[in-house]
């Protein structure tokens, strides 16, 4: 396509990862936010897997992120017992990054490279005029393009417009959350990261550098609670009742949890299937606004970049917003729900019973051995995508 004007609405990684990836391909970019503020020292932490990290290396952006986190390619898996049921060394995850440094990394490296961010634009509707997209925001404010990207999130009000009938998000009867510790001597090895499938809850947490330790929790919750339920519960309280739920561990997570100043982030898992169709009138949805696996997957923010390069090579090589959307949808779609699907399978593991949890930790050692085999995740984790080939169609 010629002459394309993006207009990327959502500033979160999403949206700026597929601003810069649309400049290199020749297209110019505006972000939109809805929120007057930036999401500066919001958020936890996250795995970024080694396919997302390949396509921040493409965009030149490697370094930049990897100055948010730490390197860790190693997993244990514990149970809460005490014993480990094994360590993988299968370099799968590049780093572990803090969320709210990660984004602000690549929300300044989008500014740096002189595309806009303009805040406060919270989008109410869409028009057309021939070829043209009209985004209007609750400011009396509009912007035109020739395209129109949806990066704003499981909630994206583009979704809704796109495709009013697509799935809803889907609670996976997990809650979450988690935070940082004061330094603690527990001497852990940075590069490891610890997964425990507790008594009654699932623990994850890494070493820092720093001595600080970075975790989360799962907690199996059969009702999904309410916005107000969650800010009914103080953070003492979250505190507390994570002190109960892994008191009975022969773990660290007591100890951490205790040395976490305050637990301010508690939120409900979800999933959410793509549309049938992720495109329509010149608008299109990439990351969270178009799948959402659950967080078990360790691929959300992965995916995220993925879609963004992909699509700037679609609008690059395909000669309409037709064809190079339907690409798009095609050369993600597959993997896309194969990978929601693979969540799906985890969570369904940390919320075991008794009995399931006798039958998980004899059989993780045979399973996780399995999964961790060369090759045996390549379709995965092997994935690069070449800015500088022509989009194949097929």
């Amino acid at each position: 396509m010629k002459n394309v004007k993006a207009l990327i609405i959502g500033a979160g990684i999403a949206g700026t990862t597929a601003a810069m990836a649309c400049q290199r391909v020749g297209i110019s970019a505006t972000v939109y936010e809805a929120y007057d503020r930036t999401a500066h020292g919001v958020g936890g932490s996250l795995g970024l897997a080694i396919n997302g990290f390949d396509v921040l290396r493409t965009l030149g952006l490697d370094e930049q992120v990897r100055a948010t986190g730490w390197p860790t390619n190693k997993i244990a898996l514990w149970n809460g017992n005490g014993r480990q049921l094994l360590i993988a060394d299968d370099g799968t995850i590049e780093i572990t990054a803090e969320r709210s440094r990660l984004y602000g990394a690549l929300y300044d490296e989008t500014l740096r490279r002189g595309i806009p961010i303009e805040h406060g634009k919270r989008l109410v509707g869409v028009d057309h005029r021939g070829e043209e997209v009209i985004a209007r925001f609750d400011d009396g404010t509009s912007a035109s393009g020739t395209v129109l990207i949806g990066a704003d999130g499981m909630y994206s009000a583009v979704r809704g417009l796109v495709a009013p009938d697509a799935p809803k998000p889907h609670y996976v009867g997990l809650t979450g959350g988690g935070g940082y510790t004061e330094p603690m001597d527990l001497d852990l090895d940075p590069t490891v990261f610890h997964m425990v499938f507790g008594k009654r809850a699932f623990f994850g947490y890494a070493g820092l550098p720093d001595g600080r330790v970075g975790w989360f929790a799962n907690v199996p919750t059969p009702v999904e609670p309410t916005g107000d339920d969650l800010a009914a519960i103080t953070p003492a309280e979250r505190k507390a009742a994570l002190l109960d739920l892994f008191g009975g561990d022969n773990t660290p997570a007591a100890r951490i949890v205790a040395a976490t100043p305050s637990i301010d982030l508690w939120i409900p898992m979800h999933h959410m299937d793509p549309p049938k169709q992720w495109f329509r009138d010149g608008m299109v949805l990439i990351g969270d606004a178009a799948h959402v696996p659950s967080p078990s997957s360790g691929q959300g923010a992965s995916l995220a970049l993925e879609d963004g390069l992909e699509l700037a090579k679609c609008l690059r090589d395909r000669p309409d917003r037709a064809s190079a959307f339907a690409t798009f949808q095609q050369l993600r779609e597959k993997r896309v729900v194969k990978v929601i699907a693979a969540a799906k399978k985890t969570n369904s593991s940390k919320a075991a019973g008794p009995v399931g949890r006798v039958i998980r930790d004899a059989l993780a050692p045979i399973v996780f051995k399995m999964f961790t085999k060369p090759g045996s995740r390549a379709w995965l984790y092997q994935r690069h995508i070449d800015l500088d080939e022509p989009v194949l169609v097929h």
